[in-house]
């Protein structure tokens, strides 16, 4: 495995592993989504973007530039997440790594999970995974980034008070 796809795949499992709730509620899913909708519009991100707590979608906001594909892509994505509860980057960036596609992998077709990046797992503390949060519509990559740093400063708004 070439060592920047190891070093970014260790990256990314750090990051599942620090991004967990001590609880989740709606209001809580309604607010990460504001702040990631806040995030997109200040920097004029053509992005769709998806919160969802137990099966529930309790956040969903389509920016402009972003297209009814982008729609498509997010709830791909989620089934890939709601299935293995990892993030859909860290599950694109395996299958890369094993040089597998996820038929191969996991016996699942790509027209319906998406193992691309932008849809991370809602991890709640003594419970585990309860949702995902999504964006679709920049490169695989950097729809990840944007989901990963809302979650962080959500989260440090929190503990903060």
């Amino acid at each position: 495995m070439p060592e920047n796809l190891e070093a970014l795949l260790q990256r990314i499992g750090a990051e599942e592993k620090t991004l967990v709730f001590s609880s989740f509620t709606n209001d809580d899913a309604l607010a990460l989504g504001q702040l990631l909708m806040e995030k997109a519009r200040s920097r004029a991100l053509p992005v769709a973007i998806d919160v969802e707590r137990c099966g529930e979608r309790l956040f969903y906001a389509a920016l402009p530039g972003s297209t009814p594909d982008n729609a498509g892509w997010i709830e791909r994505k989620k089934r890939l997440v709601n299935r293995v509860h990892r993030s859909s980057f860290a599950v694109g960036l395996e299958l890369r790594a094993t040089n597998k596609t996820l038929e191969q992998r996991m016996l699942l077709d790509e027209k319906d999970y998406a193992p691309h990046g932008g849809c991370v797992p809602v991890v709640v503390a003594q419970v585990g995974f309860v949702g995902t949060v999504t964006v679709s519509g920049l490169p695989q990559e950097e729809d990840h980034a944007l989901v990963v740093e809302a979650m962080r400063e959500f989260l440090a708004g929190r503990a903060k008070g």
